[in-house]
Order: structure tokens, then sequence, then C-alpha cells
């Protein structure tokens, strides 16, 4: 598994994901929709921890420096 998530694409995914879970814990957005927006930035984060997003790979985008 190649990484395919930059650092600055990393920051910005940890970033929506802590806002994402503020909006969910103050209680902004209850219900189903408060529970599909927590899972969003869970993903979010796991895939800013591992450094890979498979919607990238699919794309076929990069989100890091090309190497030669």
């Amino acid at each position: 598994m190649n990484k395919n998530v930059g650092k600055i694409d990393k920051i910005i995914r940890i970033i929506a994901a802590v806002i994402i879970s503020m909006i969910y814990i103050t209680g902004a957005v209850p219900g189903t929709l408060g529970f599909i927006l927590l899972g969003v930035g869970a993903t979010l984060l796991l895939t800013a921890i591992i450094d890979f997003c498979p919607l990238y790979k699919v794309c076929g985008l990069k989100g890091t420096k090309k190497v030669d």
C-alpha cells in the first residue's frame, strides 16, 4: 500500500475531523445525520493516520510529491 496523502492534505483532514467531531459532540447535528458526519470524520482521521486514501487510488489522484 503506497502512501498517497501528502502533508498538507493530512493536516486538512485532521482539522476537518476535529471540526466534525466537535459539531457532533456539541449536539449541533443530532440523530442519524450526526452519526453519518461522525463516520465521515472518523474516515478522514483514519486516512490521515495511515497516509492512504482508497478514493484517491480509485480516482488516480496522489497528494504526495513525485519522487524520481
